[in-house]
């Protein structure tokens, strides 16, 4: 798999700078509020094609390293 950066995007002009995929107008945040509704990988790719489950890896990926980088001061 490659790495997140390689499929996470950031662009100012689209949705507003948040991490979307390929700089497509889905962000990580859509997918992985998706994940978190139940929505399993298959369901999400049914729904939209265009995003594949490599994409959906690297939103986890994202989501996981940010987290990793929270510190409590």
């Amino acid at each position: 798999m490659r790495h997140y950066s390689e499929i996470i995007t950031i662009d100012p002009n689209i949705r507003f700078g948040k991490p979307c995929i390929r700089n497509m107008r889905i962000s990580v945040y859509d997918v992985l509020s998706w994940l978190a509704s139940g929505m399993s990988k298959r369901e999400i790719i049914n729904d939209f094609p265009e995003i594949t489950e490599e994409d959906i890896m690297a939103c986890l990926a994202w989501a996981a390293e940010k987290e990793h980088k929270v510190s409590i001061a």
